[in-house]
């Protein structure tokens, strides 16, 4: 077999490669270059991009392939998303690979600012010796506004308390007690802009953020203040902030971010107290190494059929370790489900009962949702778009927890519900110190077998000598019996043969068994395990 293609449309870190390993077919183009990148996406089941490289609406339409889409960074600005999720192509990225470099520039820039470095060594530089007219402020008991205190506003609060600032924070989602554990009061933002000598930015780019520090927002603030922003251009009103320092409302700036970038001529570059880079927030070796190796190790595991939790249009949550067995488990029961359900699909309950119900467990309802789907619609299922597929077809999904349970540590529970009322349920737990999986129960048959890559399910009225039917058909076909189950309601009414096989049963071989036992329903199930 052919290895998966993995296309690489921009200059990444040796490590990206070597932690990708020698399982892909490694192409490179360039993804700037439109053609170039629309006949080299067209086989690729993965690429990697950086922030140059647009994977739009018609890209994703291009790649017939493509599984997913990772990109060596936080930003996903260049990635469409919503087409992406329609055709089932994951998009990964590495959150946190750069949030120490951007804290460490966003410090650089406040202490640039702060003590006048950047024009300082211009005027030294040009032979000019100006050691009075750059006076600077010491960061010594002033306050420090951050605006934004999720992981790279930690890190900067973190850092700038060594220096004996005071620190104050908004952030609408951080609640002042674990603000307080790290040093910092929260504040309202216009009380932040009052109060602050230095204000530093470190929120997402949302339609609610945008322009979130205006004009209006800068006429709080003290003459004195510096505004640094490295996070995400278009948060900070530029043209409000240029009237400020113009006018000697604000001291001046350390900007990385703009709103439209690559931005080389702005009027904020013409004041001397603005300190300005050209985004390099991520640019560290570091970063870039820490963000490749990050993307490389999703690709692997979504090109495996894996679940890549924390993928930007994966709805599963945060996978906790003791779940971690459960996800598999979930998706065969949903792929068993599916074919022993006749009718139209209405609604998917997940239930989850016993010792990981209080955890988060919404991955295992996208696991069984996933299986389920893949044995009811034409179009590929994935972790990604399963959610999507469900929706459009009018199919409710519903998530059931419940700490306790009977017979099991962990029971999962996949029931399908019909328009017309009728259910069918199956249910499965995993055991000993290999976590092997097993189906513990069919509807009200109580079962005890271990999933196997090929299962054959018969429903049928209780009466001697069906199973050996079912052996002399399935032994005259060369097909190897692996174990046997018969539950039954009461003797001689309704039962149920759960099998398991070496090998596939074919249709026909189906249909006799079926006929000669007279059940009322046989299906074989072939699982990926």
């Amino acid at each position: 077999m052919s290895k998966p293609v993995v296309l690489i449309a921009e200059e990444l870190s040796p490590a990206t490669v070597e932690a990708l390993g020698p399982d892909f077919e490694i192409r490179s183009c360039d993804g700037a270059d439109r053609g170039q990148l629309l006949e080299a996406i067209a086989d690729a089941d993965a690429i990697l991009v950086r922030s140059a490289t647009k994977v739009d609406a018609e890209a994703i339409a291009a790649a017939k392939k493509l599984r997913v889409v990772a990109r060596a960074g936080v930003g996903l600005d260049n990635v469409d998303v919503k087409a992406a999720t329609q055709a089932g192509i994951m998009v990964v990225n590495a959150p946190t690979s750069n949030i120490v470099s951007a804290a460490e520039l966003a410090v650089a820039l406040l202490l640039s600012v702060a003590r006048n470095v950047v024009p300082a060594n211009i005027a030294l530089k040009n032979g000019e010796w100006k050691r009075s007219k750059y006076n600077g402020v010491e960061l010594s008991e002033k306050t420090v506004g951050i605006v934004g205190l999720g992981r790279i506003g930690v890190l900067v609060a973190q850092r700038l308390s060594a220096f004996g600032v005071k620190l104050i924070a908004y952030d609408p989602y951080v609640q002042p007690a674990r603000a307080a554990q790290i040093g910092v009061r929260m504040v309202p933002l216009e009380e932040l802009m009052a109060e602050s000598d230095f204000i530093t930015v470190h929120l997402p780019k949302t339609p609610e953020t945008s322009g979130l520090i205006g004009d209006d927002q800068l006429a709080l603030a003290k003459p004195t203040m510096y505004l640094i922003n490295a996070a995400r251009g278009g948060i900070v009103d530029e043209d409000a902030l240029f009237r400020a320092i113009s006018e000697g409302r604000v001291a001046g700036a350390g900007l990385d971010v703009y709103a439209k970038e690559p931005c080389t001529d702005s009027p904020l570059f013409g004041l001397e107290t603005v300190v300005a880079t050209p985004h390099l927030g991520a640019s560290t070796d570091e970063a870039q190494e820490k963000a490749g190796i990050a993307v490389a190790k999703s690709v692997r595991l979504a090109l495996a059929g894996e679940l890549v939790p924390d993928a930007v249009n994966v709805q599963g949550g945060v996978l906790a370790e003791a779940i971690r067995p459960y996800v598999p488990l979930a998706e065969r029961l949903g792929a068993i489900a599916s074919p022993l359900f006749d009718g139209a699909l209405q609604r998917v309950d997940v239930e989850v009962r016993g010792e990981v119900a209080d955890l988060d467990v919404r991955v295992l309802e996208l696991a069984a949702l996933k299986g389920v789907l893949q044995g009811l619609v034409h179009d590929p299922v994935s972790y990604v778009n399963a959610p999507v597929l469900a929706q459009q077809r009018g199919v409710e999904v519903a998530l059931i927890t419940d700490r306790e349970s009977e017979d099991h540590r962990t029971l999962v529970c996949v029931r399908l519900t019909s328009s017309e009322g009728e259910t069918v349920s199956v249910a499965g737990t995993v055991t000993g110190p290999r976590d092997a999986q097993k189906l513990v129960e069919i509807d009200s048959y109580d079962i005890d077998v271990p999933l196997s890559e090929h299962m054959v399910f018969f429903r049928y009225h209780d009466r001697p000598g069906i199973v050996g039917s079912v052996g002399r058909i399935l032994g005259d076909h060369a097909i190897n019996i692996g174990g046997m189950q018969v539950s039954r309601d009461e003797p001689g009414e309704h039962a149920m043969i759960v099998l398991t096989v070496d090998s596939v049963v074919p249709a026909e071989v189906l249909e006799q068994i079926v006929a000669e036992i007279g059940a009322h329903t046989g299906r074989a199930v072939d699982l990926i395990i």
